[in-house]
């Protein structure tokens, strides 16, 4: 049976400046009731971001969350200015981790990292016509490393199990789909 999930009644579990979590009660369409634990974070962008040679360069840091260092593209969101336009975040998230500047930020498009537990969302964009500048990571991310790769290296790496990102896969399977990966390299 096609249909909505009608909230009941909802609480807040747990709240911190990153993230809130909803448990709902929820009544199915086929008039099943249960619980649904939700997590609310805002927007997220992140970077492919390509130098004039075809490199893409990723970061490399410790993930708590999964206790091992991960080689992703720049990705992050402004918890303080949730009203950022995303291209501004976009820019900022790439200066930030990477110290590059983007003469183009092209929007390819938006999906859902985790829908079926979280409303956070994540705005992808193609970074190229890069200048090189500093850093200006936060405080948490003083262990953090850039380097650019080959798109062959690339494809090793996520064969290997290197790259092991959600967000970075489906954005060079974006960029695969759309028939633009292979002429990056």
């Amino acid at each position: 049976m096609r249909g909505k999930i009608t909230r009941q009644a909802t609480r807040i579990a747990y709240k911190n400046n990153w993230m809130t979590v909803h448990e709902d009660d929820v009544t199915f369409p086929n008039g099943h009731q249960s619980i649904f634990g939700v997590v609310e974070k805002p927007d997220f962008v992140a970077v492919i971001p390509v130098d004039a040679e075809g490199r893409i360069h990723l970061v490399s840091q410790y993930r708590y969350a999964v206790s091992t260092r991960t080689w992703e593209i720049p990705q992050g969101a402004w918890p303080n200015r949730p009203d950022a336009p995303p291209e501004e975040v976009a820019r900022g998230e790439l200066r930030e981790e990477t110290g590059f500047r983007a003469a183009s930020m092209e929007l390819l498009g938006r999906m859902y990292q985790a829908p079926g537990l979280s409303t956070q969302s994540c705005h992808l964009y193609l970074a190229t016509g890069l200048t090189a500048g500093e850093t200006e990571r936060e405080v948490t991310e003083s262990d953090m490393e850039c380097a650019g790769f080959t798109l062959a290296q690339l494809r090793g790496m996520i064969a290997a199990g290197e790259i092991m990102d959600g967000t970075s896969m489906a954005a060079f399977g974006m960029l695969a789909l759309q028939g633009r990966l292979d002429s990056l390299g």
